[in-house]
């Protein structure tokens, strides 16, 4: 399947009753595939006037108990920062899929890294963190999202699946999940009538500065809880001269230059955060202790790499390689990037 029909199957697959969308080259697919799909299952799909609609309506149906979903590529997902603040702050679960593009501004349609700061850095207003996760696979996206749904019904806390054009427009085999076998929780905090049971209510707005306070300082606490959801890949040994990191499509093609560099006997690791936020740091440090040098690759100039360095030791040197505006990088290019350190360090 492609990319974005996987991630999209897989949703209904979870029980998502509601899809709100709006058109946006490369993840028009998943919209297209929804507005097909939804209304077979009995769900309600609706393409919207803008993005800054869609994401309102996904607090609506949230704020409902319904397991809504919507999907976007970068500039879309920059119109929907305020209203993603607001499902954090009224703490509703939904689930958000980023397939990024080239940027900034308008940029191009090609596959990007670009938004990464946006993503785990709470790119709307507040002090908050957003659930992130980037699959490297067509399958890995397909069961993230799937997963996706009972992680932010567990923490009532949107779940971005952070993906890029070019995972979201290749075609690979899928395992999919059975339809039904995750069933949507009855959820006592929804808005679903007050017959019999006192009014519930969801909102984001304290008046009173120490009451927005404490507001503030349970949702901190929640974040920590959060951390159960750390993940990542590693293949790794004691005596390796390098640390190869990267995660989505990136670390795929990185993989495939480590796996080369070792078939020629050279000392080299690899590790890929699956979970962007919360972010695989303890594992990370101790990883990056077993090697003399840690590298670095991204489809951006160097966000991710601002977590990298905060957690990797100072006496270990980062060396960074990043392409952007489009421009995904070959496995000859980063073999030859990690064979020239190698080289050097001999």
């Amino acid at each position: 399947m492609k990319g974005t029909e996987a991630m999209a199957e897989a949703a209904i697959r979870a029980g998502c009753n509601a899809y709100f969308g709006y058109p946006i080259t490369p993840q028009t697919e998943l919209i297209h595939y929804m507005s097909r799909r939804m209304p077979e299952v009995g769900g309600v799909f609706l393409q919207a006037e803008s993005e800054v609609s869609v994401i309102n309506m996904v607090y609506g149906a949230a704020a409902a108990g319904v397991r809504v979903m919507t999907s976007s590529s970068s500039p879309g997902i920059s119109l929907m920062q305020e209203g993603i603040s607001y499902l954090v702050g009224a703490e509703l679960p939904a689930v958000l899929i980023n397939v990024m593009r080239g940027g900034p501004g308008l940029g191009n349609i090609q596959p990007s890294q670009s938004d990464y700061f946006q993503s785990t850095k709470g790119g709307g207003h507040g002090d908050y963190k957003l659930i992130t996760f980037a699959p490297s696979s067509v399958s890995e996206a397909a069961s993230m999202v799937y997963g996706a749904f009972d992680i932010a019904e567990k923490y009532r806390h949107p779940v971005m699946i952070l993906a890029d054009g070019a995972l979201g427009q290749i075609m690979e085999p899928v395992s999919l999940p059975e339809q039904g076998t995750s069933k949507p929780s009855v959820k006592d905090w929804a808005l679903t009538g007050a017959k019999g049971r006192p009014a519930n209510k969801i909102l984001s707005f304290y008046l009173d500065p120490k009451t927005l306070e404490e507001h503030n300082l349970r949702l901190q606490e929640k974040f920590k809880n959060i951390n159960e959801e750390i993940n990542f890949e590693e293949d790794i040994s004691d005596d390796m001269e390098i640390l190869a990191v990267a995660y989505g499509t990136v670390a795929r093609i990185l993989k495939s230059a480590v796996y080369r560099l070792r078939n020629e006997g050279r000392k080299i690791g690899f590790f890929r955060p699956i979970s962007l936020w919360p972010f695989p740091e303890d594992a990370l440090k101790e990883a990056s202790k077993k090697a003399k040098l840690v590298f670095v690759s991204e489809m951006s100039y160097g966000q991710m790499l601002e977590d990298v360095r905060r957690v990797v030791p100072d006496e270990i040197e980062v060396k960074f390689y990043g392409r952007a505006g489009g421009v995904v990088p070959s496995p000859n290019e980063l073999y030859n990037k990690l064979k020239s350190l190698l080289e050097r360090r001999a």
